[in-house]
């Protein structure tokens, strides 16, 4: 069986304990004071002493209520969670009814006090020898009785904390373990995520080394294509300096043999001037066909 269920099957046998005696102790409370025979007085208990236990009586249904009231969400099937919900109520409904119960007894012992006190005034308003020993008893009674009293409210008050402190205890523990519990859970989840978080660390790591590479790469790449730039724009400045000097000179030689070609000419003129046989004079017949040497 579950231990649940376990705790539940002994909260209620505990409560039909308190129960009936709690219901015992109002009874008792109800009739307190109809009997004026001495036997019966000493056999019967005080009145703060039967109100202290029907007290502590419904403490203790109190803390079965709180009980029941915890474990019932932590069984296991639905059906019987609706049974321990309704048995809840029920619970409720019989505490409450016994505090009523209690209200009604304690103004019923009052009232019996009050006609039983009416009686013993008037025995003890009566002459005789019975008269004289029944007030003796009652200054007697009287002060052994208040001195129980006292000491069964001193007693009754030492329990009522201790049972309070001890609640405060079992909620306590109650505290600590669900707190323990949640502490597990998320040292579990750490654990869990643990792993993950050393993956994206390396994988940061990883990153931050491609990226340092990329950019060598890059300025690198850019380093080269400025060379190149460079390479091409001296070679094509060079180029166009000789493509200048020579079509310089060029242009400078061409006008120069333009100045010197009529001098030549006139030259050429005077000397065959001079030279009258230097081209032999040929006749050469007309209709002839004249061939050419070269």
């Amino acid at each position: 069986m579950d231990k649940v269920v376990e705790a539940v099957e002994k909260s209620k046998k505990e409560w039909d304990e308190a129960y009936a005696k709690t219901q015992e102790h109002i009874n008792a409370i109800e009739n307190y004071g109809k009997s004026r025979t001495e036997e019966n007085n000493k056999n019967q208990n005080s009145l703060q002493r039967l109100n202290a236990l029907a007290q502590d009586g419904l403490a203790v249904l109190n803390s079965l209520q709180f009980n029941l009231d915890l474990l019932a969400p932590q069984l296991p099937t639905v059906e019987e969670i609706q049974s321990a919900t309704s048995l809840l109520e029920s619970w409720r409904k019989q505490y409450q009814n016994l505090r009523s119960s209690l209200r009604n007894a304690n103004l019923q012992a009052k009232a019996n006090m009050r006609k039983t006190a009416q009686e013993e005034r008037e025995l003890l308003l009566g002459g005789g020898e019975e008269s004289t020993i029944r007030r003796r008893n009652l200054q007697t009674k009287a002060g052994m009785t208040s001195a129980a009293e006292s000491i069964t409210e001193s007693l009754r008050r030492t329990r009522q904390l201790m049972v309070q402190e001890v609640e405060r205890s079992a909620s306590t523990l109650m505290t600590f373990e669900e707190s323990t519990g949640v502490l597990k859970k998320a040292e579990s989840e750490y654990k869990g995520h643990r792993s993950l978080l050393m993956r994206t660390r390396n994988l940061l790591s990883t990153m931050q080394r491609q990226d340092v590479i990329d950019r060598l790469i890059l300025i690198a790449g850019f380093f080269l294509f400025s060379c190149a730039v460079l390479y091409v724009v001296s070679k094509r400045i060079g180029l166009l300096k000789l493509q200048r000097t020579v079509t310089a000179a060029i242009r400078a030689g061409m006008v120069r043999q333009a100045a010197n070609a009529p001098q030549a000419v006139e030259d050429v003129i005077n000397a065959a001037q001079f030279h009258d046989n230097a081209v032999p004079n040929l006749e050469i017949p007309l209709g002839q066909p004249v061939r050419d040497e070269l």
